[in-house]
């Protein structure tokens, strides 16, 4: 795995391509989320990365710890691994629906390459801190390709 971003349309078209191969009955390789949910958690997260959405602040020993992770989180070739901690504003209790919450991760995906590096946001992310528009591109197309492997696509 190279570099990739979200902010290259290119990427992004590959990650929409395989969302769009998801369906409601796509079993999860790992984890205790449904198909639905984890559209709901990548939806939320990608609204932290816009600014629609403020992570909660972590207490300072995790955000100590979210700083000396990022470059290690960041570094090219390396996917997310199977069962990472998840923040608890993203996790999802109920049962969304799934065409709504897939059209609505289309769209937020859309937007993030529309808004470009200035549509980022400039608050910190609750684990990792300060981060660049480069930054969250990347942490973006990390987590999304994480997911769409748990779910085999």
């Amino acid at each position: 795995m190279s570099a990739e971003n979200l902010l290259d349309a290119a990427v992004a078209g590959q990650i929409k391509t395989r969302i769009d191969r998801l369906t409601p009955e796509s079993e999860r390789h790992w984890g205790r989320m449904s198909v639905a949910q984890m559209l709901t958690h990548c939806c939320t997260s990608m609204q932290w990365a816009v600014g629609e959405v403020v992570p909660e602040r972590l207490p300072f020993a995790a955000r100590l710890m979210g700083r000396l992770v990022k470059p290690l989180a960041l570094r090219d070739g390396e996917p997310m691994r199977r069962n990472s901690p998840t923040a608890k504003s993203l996790i999802v209790e109920t049962e969304p629906n799934f065409v709504d919450e897939q059209q609505r991760l289309l769209t937020l995906i859309d937007s993030f390459v529309a808004g470009g590096a200035s549509g980022c946001t400039r608050k910190p992310h609750s684990f990792f801190g300060e981060m660049t528009p480069q930054e969250w591109a990347k942490l973006m197309h990390k987590h999304l390709d994480h997911h769409l492997r748990q779910f085999g696509v």
